[in-house]
């Protein structure tokens, strides 16, 4: 199975720059098209928040526009600068899984790797949180998948990155969630985004990742009181490949014109 993870697409109103300096749009329709010319395809794309930029229905009208054109089916899980319930109604594909929860979680169970959407955001804060609702709900969640391969994907990565800015804006209550995650050893991943950059760590007994941003990426500073900053570095995505026998191998791939390849000479 082959898992394409896009994160922190940043579309504006009006299609206007991020920022007033970030052309959000073209480098969204880059990566689709990027996504498109793969081969294989993959099985789904994953968009892990921060989706647009003010949570309004028209960005995500813009924002449903761009990713028409993919090929692969596509699931969302909100950021902070999502708001849920707009989302659900612009992504009725994704909303239609959230079942009774008042959360945007939903299980999808139709491909060989369990994927297992987590709605971690606090509506108008920009950390996320595991409350004791959220907690409970994903253990149960895990419990009826078995022991099935599971990926969770989610917009705030439960670790701390040493990105200070970043890091003081990312996830409450953390060891509820490792609890559970320790409980269920059939957890392959843990895809998150929300930092902009593609970082890995272990976590409770499985690998926790984040992929970069098809637009801005943060600034690579690991001094505590450094100032909060973003730089353009290359935009870009992921591929998480799984196998039984190898489990979950994950490739990051930038975003742009870096020449055609060319084979080695012998």
């Amino acid at each position: 199975m082959l898992i394409a993870q896009i994160s922190d697409l940043h579309i504006q109103k009006g299609g206007k720059p991020a920022y007033g300096v970030v052309d959000t749009v073209s480098m969204l329709k880059r990566a689709v098209e990027a996504l498109n010319a793969l081969d294989p395809q993959p099985d789904v794309v994953l968009a892990t928040g921060d989706l647009v930029e003010r949570g309004s229905a028209e960005e995500y009208g813009i924002l449903r526009e761009i990713l028409k054109p993919l090929k692969a089916p596509l699931l969302v899980v909100p950021g902070n600068h999502d708001a849920r319930g707009t989302l659900a109604e612009a992504f009725p594909d994704s909303g239609k899984r959230v079942g009774a929860s008042e959360f945007f979680h939903y299980a999808v169970d139709e491909f060989p790797v369990r994927l297992i959407g987590y709605d971690t955001t606090v509506p108008k804060h920009h950390h996320g949180e595991v409350c004791a609702a959220r907690a409970d709900w994903l253990d149960r969640t895990l419990a009826a998948g078995g022991d099935r391969p599971t990926v969770i994907f989610l917009h705030h990565p439960p670790f701390k990155t040493g990105i200070g800015h970043m890091d003081r804006s990312g996830l409450t209550n953390v060891p509820a969630m490792a609890a559970v995650v320790k409980k269920h050893p059939n957890v392959e991943r843990i895809v998150c985004g929300h930092i902009h950059r593609a970082i890995q760590t272990r976590f409770a007994g499985t690998i926790a990742s984040v992929a970069p941003s098809t637009a801005h990426q943060i600034n690579l500073d690991l001094r505590q009181d450094g100032p909060a900053a973003m730089k353009m570095d290359p935009p870009g995505y992921q591929l998480h490949y799984w196998t039984p026998e190898a489990g979950l191998v994950t490739h990051t791939a930038a975003i742009g014109d870096y020449g055609e390849p060319f084979n080695f000479p012998w």
